[in-house]
C-alpha cells in the first residue's frame, strides 16, 4: 500500500514538471532537484539498528554508574557495622558479667564494713544555747566554753551536747557557723568565737548601747581525726537567748579527705 501511494505521488510530480516545462517554467536541472527532493521526503534516511543499539550503550555506560559494585560496598559496609556492634555488646555483657561476680563475691563482712564506712560520712549537727527559759549569759572574767544544749540535729554523734565540743571523727574539710545575739540598755558587747583545738579560727562581735545586737560567721575547716571545735564566749562580754534560739552553733562534713588530697593543698 505504501509502495503504491508512493507510485502516485511521483507521478504526479512528474506530470507537474513536464507541465512546467512546457510552460517554460522550470528547467531540466530544477526538475532534477525537485524530483530528488521529492524523493527524499519519501523515503527518509535509514539508520543502523546496530548503531543506534550501540550508541544507547554507550550511553547508559557512561550516565550510570555501576549499581551492582554500589550495592557490593553497600553490603560489605553494613556487614562490618554489625559485626563492630556484636563485638561491643560481647564486650559490655562481659564487664557487666564481671562486676556482677564481683558483687557476688563480697562477703556479709565486706558488705556491712562498705555500709559502715558510708554511715561514717554522714556526719551534722545543730544546736541552740538554752533548752528552755531565757536569760543573759556573762559577763564573765574568763573565757567560757559555750555549752548549746538544745540539740536539733546530730548525725554520727560527733557533738557533745554537756561540753559543746565538736570532735571530728573523720578526716575531711567541715563547715561550721554560729551566731551570737545581746539584749538589754547596758553598753557591754557580745563577742564570741569558734576554736579549733584551743586556736580562735574566726570571732563575732556586736555591741551598741541599747536595743538589740546580733551577729554571725561561717568557717570551712580541714580537720584529722579527734580534732575539737568550739564556741567561746569572751571575757568582760555578754549574751542573749530566749525560746527563740538567737545563739547557734552548727556543723557537718562536706567530704572526706585522703593524704593525697591533702598533699595537693
Amino acid at each position: 500500500m505504501k509502495g503504491l501511494l508512493r507510485t502516485l505521488l511521483l507521478l504526479e510530480t512528474f506530470v507537474f514538471v513536464v507541465q512546467q516545462h512546457v510552460d517554460g517554467g522550470l528547467t531540466e536541472n530544477e526538475i532534477s532537484q525537485q524530483l530528488s527532493n521529492e524523493d527524499r521526503r519519501q523515503n527518509p534516511a535509514l539508520t543502523d539498528p546496530r548503531r543506534d543499539e550501540s550508541d544507547s550503550q554507550q550511553y547508559c555506560h557512561l550516565s550510570f554508574p555501576d549499581i551492582h559494585a554500589a550495592l557490593r560496598e553497600l553490603t560489605a559496609t553494613d556487614t562490618e557495622q554489625k559485626a563492630n556492634i556484636r563485638a561491643l555488646e560481647t564486650r559490655l555483657r562481659e564487664e557487666l558479667n564481671k562486676k556482677t561476680d564481683e558483687m557476688s563475691n563480697l562477703t556479709e563482712s565486706q558488705v556491712e564494713e562498705l555500709r559502715k564506712e558510708n554511715r561514717d560520712r554522714e556526719i551534722a549537727f545543730s544546736a541552740a544555747l538554752m533548752e528552755s527559759g531565757s536569760g543573759h549569759i556573762g559577763p564573765f572574767t574568763t573565757e567560757i566554753t559555750l555549752t548549746y544544749r538544745n540539740v536539733f540535729t546530730n548525725i554520727g554523734n560527733a557533738y557533745n551536747p554537756i561540753t559543746g565540743i565538736f570532735t571530728a571523727p573523720l578526716k575531711g574539710a567541715y563547715m561550721f557557723s554560729f551566731s551570737i545575739f545581746g539584749y538589754g540598755s547596758s553598753s557591754t558587747a557580745s563577742t564570741a568565737s569558734i576554736v579549733k583545738n584551743g586556736e580562735k579560727v574566726v570571732v563575732a562581735h556586736a555591741q551598741q548601747d541599747q536595743y538589740f545586737v546580733n551577729s554571725s560567721k561561717g568557717v570551712v575547716l580541714i580537720l584529722e581525726v579527734g580534732d575539737v571545735v568550739y564556741v567561746r564566749l569572751w571575757s568582760g562580754t555578754k549574751i542573749y537567748d530566749n525560746q527563740n534560739n538567737h545563739m547557734t552553733f552548727s556543723g557537718y562534713l562536706l567530704f572526706p579527705l585522703r593524704e593525697q588530697d591533702l598533699c595537693r593543698m
